[in-house]
């Protein structure tokens, strides 16, 4: 293959890559005939709008928007504090490490909704030791599954991977105002690889 068409072809791929990762969020998530409408632009890696509109709410439920830090990769709908009505968790990622977060909605009586507060990471030294982002998140059954690579970080101009996964699990619970994400429990899944 000539040098000019694989350069092409490689510059094409790149190009779809970097679209690809840019692609406007847009889904509609229910539990029977109630749920959430999701969108967000998608368009900047830093910075985004995000709405979020109730579906088979309420009259007096309505939409709202409001800027994030980082892209949506996708969202799910559950009853995360078991009241029978429909929750929602959006992922959203930034920087290059893929460092994930979780915006909650919690839906009160199907009349409105309120935000779940998900704890920030670093805030808890257990979990945060070996963190480097490349986060997974996952609802099952009624909770939220957090999975990322633990790495060895001693060594900071050599970052490796320990070949260990850490799961943390949270469940939603009353908080001070509202509702909260709180872990649960915390795994590690496989073996250290050999250094």
């Amino acid at each position: 293959m000539p040098t000019k068409t694989f350069l092409l072809i490689l510059t094409l791929a790149a190009s779809l890559a970097a679209t690809a990762q840019s692609k406007r969020y847009d889904s509609t998530m229910k539990l029977g005939k109630v749920g959430y409408k999701v969108s967000c632009t998608n368009k900047n890696a830093d910075k985004n709008m995000l709405s979020v509109n109730p579906v088979g709410f309420e009259k007096e439920a309505r939409e709202v928007s409001f800027e994030i830090k980082g892209r949506v990769l996708r969202a799910e709908v559950d009853d995360l504090n078991r009241d029978g009505f429909p929750d929602l968790v959006i992922y959203v990622y930034s920087g290059a490490k893929n460092i994930g977060t979780v915006i909650g909605v919690s839906s009160d009586k199907n009349q409105g909704f309120a935000p779940i507060f998900f704890p920030d990471i670093y805030d808890d030294a257990k979990i945060k030791t070996g963190y480097s982002g490349n986060d997974d998140f996952r609802l099952m059954e009624g909770f939220l599954i957090r999975r990322f690579p633990v790495y060895d970080l001693s060594d900071t101009s050599n970052v490796r991977p320990t070949g260990v996964t850490r799961q943390v699990m949270y469940n939603v619970v009353p908080a001070e105002r509202g509702q909260k994400f709180k872990v649960m429990r915390t795994y590690e899944l496989g073996k250290p690889s050999n250094q």
